[in-house]
């Protein structure tokens, strides 16, 4: 494992095996961290290890293969407790990501405690998976749906979301950190004003999960949702955590195995937590990698992850700021590292697609976010986000190749 005493970059760039190739025949720069992060060995190896060793089912069998299975799974979930600072394991329920921990409370929590006239509050930079479950809950339970409206540099009107909160708020669901433009959302105190009027609060952590320090019982949040890929972990595992009050509160998401204590013909009892949520055979490998995952970053430590990637940030909006006709979209005082721009003239889906003839990896579109980028005027933008293993030179090499994909194309 690596050493939290020194950030060394070059050590940490040998644990991605996938960034040592050519693409088009250039040196890979990845710069499309926000969408998923590249993989460490050791996550890779767990993978490879959970298959050749130990695959068997969970909590099922009392053979040997069995019990190792659950105490690799199981010991994620401890993992990702201390990951979060979650009160209690129970209170960590394993889903396939952000979207279904999102889907799991709206129609849990939101379909049971929800009712007519009631509303709920999300904001203009939600993606669309903090967006499309309220919607349905909403048309379900005949709630209403409100928006805290955004400056145009990309930071929420804490004002504006003040009025907006009345005693028919009953949910509040916001995103921590903004895939589209990297905004911080000041989530603390918005969770505290949406309790000081008796609402519960969702916080979507997708994109803050690898960038931020995740203190559950710190924030006092009701809900938060996280996915495994943006934090180095595989994809398809991801986790919930909730109050335990409310957790309990609510009925199971999903009817089938494990999440039963006793089923008859006529009527079926629940497990407890959080076993409840966990219905069927879970993705078992995927999350036993995610442990690895959470040791990786908490071997370079948070503190220093959060400085390298203000460094490159910072270096990347200055190199950026200086090549003519580009537009830096979302400057919010407090930022994750998030880079979103257009420029005069040139369609950001042809910038992406000549980059990428260079090696170099950015994301284009609208990134799940259409009613932000409707509210900017905007189709879309490219976007280049940066994670632990990026460094000032790729910035460098991609500053350079951009002003010369946008001299070409203009």
């Amino acid at each position: 494992m690596l050493t939290a005493t020194k950030f060394d970059i070059n050590k940490i760039r040998e644990e991605f095996p996938i960034l040592h190739q050519d693409i088009q025949g250039k040196p890979l720069i990845y710069f499309d961290n926000a969408a998923t992060t590249q993989k460490p060995k050791s996550v890779i190896d767990a993978l490879s290890n959970y298959y050749l060793k130990i695959n068997s089912n969970v909590h099922r069998g009392a053979h040997t293969l069995a019990e190792r299975a659950t105490e690799a799974f199981e010991q994620t979930r401890k993992a990702a407790q201390q990951f979060i600072n979650s009160p209690s394991e129970e209170q960590v329920i394993f889903t396939r990501g952000t979207t279904e921990s999102i889907n799991l409370v709206a129609q849990s929590y939101g379909r049971t405690f929800l009712k007519e006239g009631d509303e709920i509050i999300i904001s203009s930079l939600e993606h669309h998976s903090n967006i499309v479950p309220w919607q349905i809950v909403a048309a379900q339970t005949g709630a209403k749906i409100k928006v805290i409206p955004i400056f145009d540099n990309g930071e929420l009107d804490m004002e504006a979301y003040q009025n907006l909160l009345s005693e028919k708020t009953k949910i509040v669901a916001v995103v921590h950190v903004s895939n589209s433009l990297g905004t911080i959302n000041p989530v603390k105190e918005i969770i505290k004003k949406a309790h000081q009027v008796g609402a519960k609060v969702l916080i979507d952590g997708a994109q803050a999960s690898s960038h931020l320090e995740i203190d559950v019982q710190d924030l006092d949040v009701d809900f938060y949702a996280m996915s495994g890929h943006k934090v180095y972990a595989p994809t398809g595992i991801g986790i919930l955590y909730g109050k335990k009050e409310l957790l309990e509160a609510m009925p199971p998401y999903m009817g089938g195995g494990e999440m039963i204590k006793e089923v008859d013909f006529d009527v079926s009892t629940y497990n407890v937590l959080p076993y409840k949520f966990e219905a069927g055979t879970p993705n078992i490998a995927d999350t036993v990698a995610l442990r690895l995952a959470f040791e990786f970053v908490n071997d370079l430590t948070k503190k220093e992850i959060i400085a390298h990637e203000q460094v490159l940030l910072e270096y990347g909006t200055q190199q950026l700021s200086s090549i003519n006709g580009l537009h830096i979209i979302g400057t919010a005082k407090e930022k994750a590292s998030v880079i979103s721009f257009v420029v005069d003239g040139v369609h950001p889906y042809d910038m992406g697609l000549m980059l990428d003839a260079n090696g170099i990896a950015i994301r284009t579109g609208h990134h799940c976010t259409q009613p932000l980028m409707k509210r900017l005027n905007l189709e879309g933008t490219a976007r280049a986000s940066f994670a632990l293993y990026n460094t000032k030179e790729e910035i460098d090499t991609f500053a350079e190749t951009l002003e010369m994909v946008i001299e070409r194309l203009k």
